[in-house]
């Protein structure tokens, strides 16, 4: 029997079977958790902000921690990668799950959570209008060490991909950068797949050979530089880990704000992305809220109080110095 092709709605494909190496930590890092949340639950959400309602998610180390961290979210699927043997390599082992769809698919990391829906949506739209067979997102950083170039001919359009190591001096000034994030037709990406050799000093299958198998059939390849360089930043560090919590903390704080919060001192205060806080609360130093808290309007928290998940603080509440609500 003719097995019938899925509608051409985009499906998601993401990477989280590394391990913790750099980060010298037994606990996958996917579930390293930036601002009370394990960081692959962000680019889900994301994800899922673009319209994606389809994510397939490769696990390898520790498969079974991250199928349990995320087993109350309903639109997933998992595809074990059993040896890690590079980015390529874990795309194949999404082939089965996708052998029925014939269409877009967007390939995410998990450890890159300050991506942004609207993103996603730009290279979804530059792969349909452009009728694509692989869209490849990029950014703009003078800090490019280490990271894939984008080489262009004359006219402006991709070549191909030029790692740090085999860079020539003029390619290592390239400013344009691969940041992980693609989208792929999904036949013309596995039939890529079937041609990737581990020809490198790691002896990986990198998804990246893709691009260029594809552009050397004649299909369209487009560098679409539609990221900014801070959502595109991954977490292979804790220092890495430190960076992409200012930058959510920064951007919530802002939002907070906006809305009528005042926080006395950003820099000394911690408040989880869940929580909900009303206008003309003021957020003293040495405060930390954690979970998805509710607070009302009028209050003052702190400073040093600690107000955890299951608080709900009525309007007008004071939360003093060094108290704690909530269990």
């Amino acid at each position: 029997m003719t097995r019938s092709r899925e509608s051409a709605a985009p499906v998601s494909i993401i990477l989280a079977a590394g391990k913790s190496t750099r980060m010298k930590s037994a606990l996958p890092k996917v579930l390293h958790e930036v601002c009370g949340r394990p960081m692959i639950e962000y680019v889900l959400e994301a994800a899922r902000g673009a319209g994606i309602g389809r994510q397939v998610v490769v696990v390898g180390h520790a498969a079974e921690a991250v199928k349990t961290a995320l087993a109350n979210q309903a639109d997933l699927e998992f595809a074990l990668q059993a040896e890690q043997k590079g980015t390529g390599h874990a795309v194949m082992m999404c082939r089965d799950a996708l052998a029925a769809h014939d269409g877009p698919v967007l390939i995410l990391t998990g450890d890159a959570p300050l991506m942004r829906p609207a993103s996603f949506l730009a290279l979804l739209d530059e792969f349909q209008s452009n009728s694509a067979a692989c869209v490849i997102g990029t950014a703009e950083t003078v800090n490019n060490h280490g990271l894939g170039r984008i080489v262009r001919d004359d006219h402006g359009e991709f070549q191909r991909i030029v790692e740090q190591k085999d860079a020539t001096p003029v390619e290592a000034a390239i400013t344009e950068i691969n940041v992980g994030c693609y989208v792929f037709d999904c036949r013309k990406l596995f039939s890529a797949l079937a041609e990737i050799r581990p020809n490198n000093k790691q002896g990986e299958l990198y998804l990246t050979d893709c691009c260029g198998i594809l552009k050397s059939r004649g299909d369209t390849v487009v560098a679409a530089k539609k990221l900014d360089i801070v959502e595109a930043l991954g977490v292979n560090t804790r220092a890495q880990l430190v960076e992409v919590h200012r930058a959510l903390q920064a951007t919530f704080f802002e939002s907070l704000m906006a809305s009528g919060v005042t926080i006395v001192e950003p820099a000394q205060t911690y408040i989880d992305l869940r929580a909900e806080i009303g206008p003309d609360t003021i957020i003293a130093p040495f405060t930390a809220i954690e979970g998805p808290v509710k607070i009302g309007a009028n209050c003052r928290i702190g400073p040093h109080a600690v107000v955890t998940g299951s608080a709900r603080i009525a309007d007008g509440t004071v939360v003093g110095p060094f108290e704690r609500a909530g269990g």
